[in-house]
């Protein structure tokens, strides 16, 4: 058995697991730890489990000690330099006139390394940019650029729903979110609606895709002819999660007309559908898609290497 305790760098932040060793550390304690960027400060957020070894994947680093005045004072210190150092690139960039948009300046522990990380719409040559900083901090320069959903999170604010940000409280990595999705839970397909602060599909989108799939996977399609105990009719509209289904009908007289049934009570004759897209929606559609290409190329930018 292997004992982790789970430490934050950011928040919001991705949580990460080292091994303790023989220290005994509460939570919300400081502590150094060993990462691939050298030692870092971070914050324990997670209690102590136990795992087999079998469990983890890769060897887990090691909580180097736990955080002393001297350490939590050089912190302090290289934040006040993470300060200077942004606005010194800000104006590097201006005057060279460079299509990007610094978002943060970040500081190694040991300050072997100074990473500026940006957003942008496209690739972008810093190279003349990379050679100024080296020459005025005289240490190793990583720029890296992040995806807009990134930026968002490190910006804070508040959803539709009136709380705050999933990724800026408990959200810890993104996914895909996809148009699928938002047509599976009878969300309305409006890009205004549907999408979040950082202007791509929103992430909550997500959440409940795993009972919808499985719900539907026994639900008839909208558009699909159906018996019911009045006759054959065609599906109208889905309450997916309460799994009833609105059927049109037609009386002797050939009037149509529509009743409500539980899901059960049908027996699916044909389980296809014909969908209607008028130019509104397709504007729409088109609009949703980009949100949808733009999101999944935000997500090879947004992977935290700190380990």
């Amino acid at each position: 058995m292997k004992v982790i305790i789970g430490v934050r760098f950011k928040k919001p932040g991705k949580i990460y697991f080292f091994d303790p060793g023989s220290l005994h550390v509460n939570i919300n304690t400081k502590v150094i730890v060993e990462t691939s960027l050298g030692e870092s400060l971070g914050e324990v957020v997670a209690k102590k489990k136990l795992l087999t070894n079998t469990t983890l994947n890769t060897p887990l680093k090691k909580i180097v000690r736990i955080a002393n005045y001297k350490d939590l004072k050089h912190y302090e210190e290289n934040k006040k330099l993470e300060e200077e150092a942004f606005k010194v690139c800000e104006d590097k960039i201006k005057k060279m006139k460079l299509n990007m948009h610094l978002t943060e300046v970040e500081y190694s522990f040991d300050n072997s390394k100074l990473l500026f990380y940006f957003t942008a719409d496209g690739r972008v040559d810093f190279r003349e940019l990379v050679k100024e900083l080296a020459s005025i901090y005289r240490t190793r320069i990583e720029l890296r650029q992040i995806g807009v959903r990134d930026e968002v999170r490190r910006i804070g604010g508040n959803g539709v729903c009136g709380r705050e940000l999933c990724c800026c409280s408990f959200l810890n990595t993104f996914d895909t979110v996809s148009i699928k999705m938002a047509k599976e839970q009878n969300m309305s397909l409006n890009p205004a609606k549907i999408s979040g602060n950082c202007g791509r599909l929103m992430c909550c989108l997500k959440y409940e895709q795993d009972v919808y799939e499985e719900k539907l996977s026994h639900l008839p399609k909208i558009g699909a002819i159906v018996k019911t105990e009045e006759g054959e009719g065609i599906v109208d509209s889905i309450e997916t999660l309460r799994e009833i289904v609105k059927v049109k009908l037609k009386d002797d007289n050939n009037e149509t007309y529509y009743k409500k049934y539980d899901a059960k009570d049908l027996k699916i004759i044909k389980n296809s559908t014909t969908e209607v897209i008028d130019d509104e929606e397709r504007e729409n559609m088109a609009e949703l898609q980009k949100l949808e290409d733009l999101g999944k190329q935000d997500l090879d930018t947004e992977n935290d290497d700190i380990l």
